[in-house]
């Protein structure tokens, strides 16, 4: 049999003692820990992504978050099929009792199938065992599926990693940091992770360590949620990446991405470094020359809402919160309107609606409501089947002339205008497909940020305003918007 079948039978038979140990604890109780164990298939691919250097007679590779060792052998077995001669010193974390026995036993078999292997399973916290944020690089190479488990700003490990934690963070983002801070110079890490830190605030602290410190090379995107962790309900987009811990950026970054987790139909496209990393250190995700097109298109405008001084911001009324002002009826003169999502219907807001309870809320706080003015209206949740992420109306106050004020649900975003014709023009700007495409690139989540709206670049406000004037003499369909645009944008 040839070596490279061996060496695959080995992460095969792995993979299946895994399968065996997760039939057997129940899935809420993994899920507790952000417990996903990488398939076979995943594990060989991200194995060969590594550029190894051959010529070291001593490689430390460094699996935290090990599970069963699936990544580890995977890694092993291919250094074995380059017919690597040299030492492989081998570190796992893990600290889930119920698995290291079952860690212990594949790489006690996997050492000796190969005699220049050797290993140590440390049963700590990989985290706060660390350095941190003193030097620390130890290790050639990183692989890891790190947990994907939101923990408390005030919880350990957030805190002992302040330096890149903004919020509640996320304890896969807190394994990737703490991964490139035990990276050597010019060490190479891959990891598989939600796509949720290309962009928004929370991450920003991370981005900017990550960029600091690292370049990235290569990127596999799964266009389909559930094919990613075999049995899995995982609602984040899902990748893989890999990063050198070198500041030289390479001028292409490789962008693979595959309809299901068995790689055996991968879609490659070639990026310059500087279209997927922004100057603000947001990662764009293209996996198409149309995509590529389309970055170059719209980073070409010249302004954003905010030089344009029209912010998005979210709504202020959260429902739970205000329960007792709201009301399903006007009751006097301190009962203003109260908008949702569900009011904005074919690019306009539409007030009031059959059937919707709530609709008002009595109140004179301040801060619980907002000039009648006029607005562009936008959903901030959309789900995952919709056609398109960006979905807004269009709100004018003269529609509403017995009110001095209104009030928006949390559940939209909204940009004050100063005219009909503004509010107008950024819908044509948001409700072509141009925008929503390059939203979607920026963006894997179902949520639209008012962050990352606010940053994307947009037309000068008197082409807004020109766009808003023609709009107002047609339907306001997306095609219409795609052709008014398209006079602006070439």
């Amino acid at each position: 049999m040839p070596k490279l079948n061996i060496e695959m039978d080995s992460i095969l038979y792995i993979a299946g003692r895994t399968e065996s140990f997760t039939k057997a604890i129940p899935k809420d109780e993994r899920k507790k820990y952000g417990q996903f164990f990488t398939p076979s298939s995943t594990a060989i691919y991200m194995a060969s992504l590594f550029n190894f250097d051959l010529s070291k007679k001593v490689i430390r590779i460094l699996d935290a978050g090990a599970g069963a060792g699936i990544l580890s052998i995977a890694v092993i077995s291919r250094l074995k099929e380059l017919e690597y001669e040299g030492l492989i010193e081998l570190t796992c974390y893990e600290t889930d009792e119920k698995i290291i026995p079952l860690l212990r036993k594949n790489l006690e078999e996997i050492c000796l199938f190969h005699g220049n292997v050797s290993y140590k399973i440390i049963e700590d916290n990989y985290i706060l065992s660390q350095m941190w944020p003193f030097p620390n690089a130890e290790y050639d190479y990183i692989i890891g599926n790190p947990p994907y488990q939101k923990i408390r700003k005030d919880a350990a490990e957030a805190r002992y990693m302040h330096q890149v934690c903004y919020g509640a963070p996320n304890l896969y983002f807190l394994f990737w940091a703490m991964g490139i801070h035990n990276l050597k110079k010019d060490g190479e890490l891959v990891y598989i992770v939600p796509r949720s830190w290309t962009s928004g605030a929370y991450f920003e602290k991370f981005r900017s360590y990550l960029f600091n410190n690292c370049s990235i090379t290569d990127v596999h995107l799964f266009m389909s949620r559930d094919k990613v962790f075999d049995g899995e309900s995982v609602l984040q987009e899902t990748m893989i990446i890999k990063i050198i811990k070198s500041t030289v950026k390479p001028e292409k970054i490789r962008i693979t991405s595959s309809t299901t987790s068995d790689f055996h139909k991968i879609d490659t496209v070639s990026v310059d470094y500087n279209i997927v990393v922004s100057p603000q250190n947001y990662v764009y995700l293209v996996t198409s020359e149309e995509e590529i097109k389309t970055l170059n298109e719209v980073n070409r405008q010249p302004e954003t809402l905010i030089s344009d001084n029209l912010p998005m911001k979210t709504g202020i009324i959260v429902d739970f919160r205000t329960w007792d002002l709201l009301r399903n009826n006007k009751e006097d003169d301190n009962t203003y309107p109260l908008f949702y999502s569900q009011n904005i219907k074919n690019g306009r807001v539409v007030w009031p609606i059959g059937g919707k309870k709530k609709e008002y809320i009595c109140t004179q706080k301040d801060g619980l409501l907002q000039e009648n003015a006029n607005y562009l209206f936008i959903k901030r949740f959309t789900s995952k089947e919709e056609k398109r992420r960006l979905q807004c109306g269009v709100y004018l106050a003269s529609d509403f002339p017995n009110y001095t004020h209104i009030s928006t649900q949390n559940k939209i975003n909204y940009i004050k205008c100063t005219s009909p014709e503004e509010a107008f023009g950024l819908y044509v700007i948001l409700n072509s497909t141009l925008y929503d495409r390059y939203y979607r690139i920026l963006n894997g989540s179902t949520q639209v940020n008012s962050t990352e709206i606010n940053m994307m670049p947009m037309p000068a406000k008197n082409t807004i305003i020109s766009m808003g004037r023609e709009i107002q003499n047609y339907d306001l369909t997306e095609e219409n918007c795609n052709k008014i645009l398209r006079k602006w944008i070439k």
